[in-house]
């Protein structure tokens, strides 16, 4: 079932950093050594500048595919013109328009890819990608030892490493100062009228959104919805994922791992526990009545509005909806996320330790008209001088450093990261979202995540979330989770290559689309009849091969227990 495609993003959305070697042409045969005495650092702005007499920068451009919808960044983009006054490459990006599966089957049907693309089993099945071990070895030092201790993990089955993942590579413990992850999100606004109650199981999250939709029928002209579930695409954790959290698992997709063996929930009692539960509030009123019917932009327009009081969603999934939100000052209708449990007897495991991201990042397709050139552009873009400029933007432009060497911003700076429409003009953020990129700590110990300076983070709060915080006693919305413990080596679940026409592959679909039909079905059924509806979809279920599915994903743990050793 859905996982999470990302997981992690501003942790998983603002994340991290580098530049050491500038190629003097993304082509030539230059060595990391011969490169970096080509590059100084600018004083009086943080960038690279490439020094060398008589050095000349050959354009070339790179086409990139995203498999997710998105914005083209402005024309005058200032970090992408610096990547190509420095670099010499520039970018022509697709964003996906529509259905996943039907574009990538059409570009796979007809080989039609371009440069670049973002990761998908899809495309690693159908040959679209090429090796890079070798590249890597040969020319590209940088990401060598970024990816040293992962280097077994990102393999393929057939010993090959065709994408670099995005996120998960720490060089330290990572700051913990804004969640990206899964949870029960809730307006900040619906606790501070209820007076800041610890909100932990699911049957007090709801209740306290009924008292407060009932006293605000409306928000700001707009009718109050109490709870979205999203359910579109492969974004489709919103609909089924909860139940995992709700008995104290973490994120491992469509199954439950216990003592190592992976079995799905989907037909489980505790299952059946949250859909009844979300029957009973449907009848009460509570949730969207177009929320099986809309898509991505839909929902986003709506928690954008402010109208929304709650849903389970991961938080980097509505992350731009809530800097809107933040841009509009309508902070009181900005988001806390609750871990919440069936009772208080259960301990949460929403937070986790960050896992490598093999589900994406970049692949190099095999109708790249120069390999070598883009794997040296990304050796490049994965120093640190780079790094710092694709998180924290320009020095003494976006940030300032103070008198102790800490990176820090103005109020104003601030507000301009939460600014989508500024953020298009001087962020590189599709490119950046996807690409390989430091996490941690710079070498000077900054946070590689600007959102994660501790004193930035505290200096960047506004009066309204200081005292909100100040409530419950913490010092950032993190501390409403328990500490994640140490991942199993095989975690997750989520990212294990089900392959394409393969019984495992054919029943978790077929299960993915029984779940979309029957759970609207049963939540949106009167409550006499959730019963039936309930016992008409696990006997579906059953009439699965769920074993082959199963035995797939505990194959694959076994399998990464017994080879991924990290140095």
């Amino acid at each position: 079932m859905g996982g999470n495609k990302k997981s992690v993003l501003r942790f998983s959305m603002m994340l991290l950093l580098s530049l050491g070697l500038v190629l003097s042409a993304c082509g030539g045969g230059s060595n990391t050594k011969d490169a970096a005495k080509n590059t100084t650092k600018d004083a009086n702005n943080g960038q690279a500048t490439t020094e060398k007499a008589g050095d000349t920068v050959e354009p070339f451009e790179i086409s990139v595919f995203i498999g997710e919808a998105g914005q083209q960044p402005t024309p005058d983009n200032k970090i992408y013109k610096m990547i190509k006054d420095k670099t010499g490459a520039s970018f022509k990006f697709e964003f996906l328009a529509g259905d996943i599966d039907q574009k990538l089957g059409v570009m796979i049907a007809g080989s039609d890819y371009p440069d670049m693309m973002t990761a998908n089993q899809k495309l690693t099945g159908a040959g679209a990608f090429i090796p890079l071990e070798d590249l890597i070895e040969e020319h590209a030092p940088n990401l060598k030892k970024h990816y040293e201790k992962y280097w077994n993990m990102m393999k393929d089955s057939d010993g090959h490493i065709y994408t670099l993942p995005n996120y998960g590579v720490y060089n330290s413990d990572p700051d913990s100062t804004w969640y990206s992850g899964p949870a029960f999100w809730i307006q900040k606004d619906v606790l501070a009228e209820a007076g800041y109650p610890q909100v932990k199981t699911l049957d007090e999250y709801f209740d306290i959104i009924a008292k407060y939709k009932e006293k605000h029928s409306t928000i700001d002209g707009t009718p109050t919805i109490g709870f979205e579930i999203l359910n579109y695409d492969w974004r489709n954790w919103g609909l089924f994922n909860a139940p995992q959290h709700l008995i104290g698992h973490p994120n491992d997709g469509g199954v439950v791992v216990e003592n190592g063996v992976a079995q799905i929930f989907a037909d489980k009692d505790y299952a059946k526990r949250y859909y009844q539960k979300l029957n009973e509030v449907n009848q009460n009123g509570l949730i969207d009545k177009e929320t099986f019917t809309q898509n991505y932009d839909q929902y986003m327009a709506k928690i954008s509005s402010g109208a929304v009081l709650g849903m389970f969603d991961q938080h980097w999934n509505f992350q731009s909806a809530e800097d809107s939100l933040t841009t509009q000052q309508k902070l009181e209708r900005t988001y806390v996320g609750l871990p919440l449990v069936y009772d208080t007897s259960i301990r949460d495991y929403y937070k986790e330790r960050p896992a490598l991201n093999l589900d994406n990042g970049f692949g190099i397709t095999v109708n790249a008209k120069d390999p070598e050139k883009i794997i040296k552009l990304l050796d490049t873009l994965i120093a640190e001088d780079w790094q710092k400029i694709f998180t924290w933007g320009i020095e003494g432009e976006d940030y300032y450093v103070n008198e102790q060497g800490r990176y820090m911003k103005t109020q104003e700076q601030r507000d301009k990261f939460t600014d989508g429409t500024w953020k298009l003009a001087n962020k590189a953020d599709a490119f950046f979202g996807r690409a390989p990129k430091m996490q941690g700590k710079f070498s000077d110990g900054n946070s590689t995540d600007a959102a994660a300076q501790p004193e930035e983070y505290q200096a960047g709060l506004k009066e309204y979330d200081k005292n909100f915080l100040a409530q419950y006693g913490f010092n950032s919305y993190v501390d409403f989770f328990s500490e994640a413990p140490e991942n199993d080596i095989a975690y997750p679940a989520w990212s294990v290559d089900l392959v394409d026409g393969s019984e495992a592959k054919i029943v978790n679909t077929k299960q993915n689309e029984l779940s979309t039909k029957y759970l609207p079905k049963a939540i949106l059924a009167k409550s006499a009849d959730f019963d039936s509806v309930w016992e008409e979809y696990t006997k579906e279920i059953g009439k699965l091969n769920i074993k082959a599915y199963e035995d797939r994903i505990n194959e694959v743990l076994q399998w990464r227990r017994d080879t991924w050793t990290v140095k």
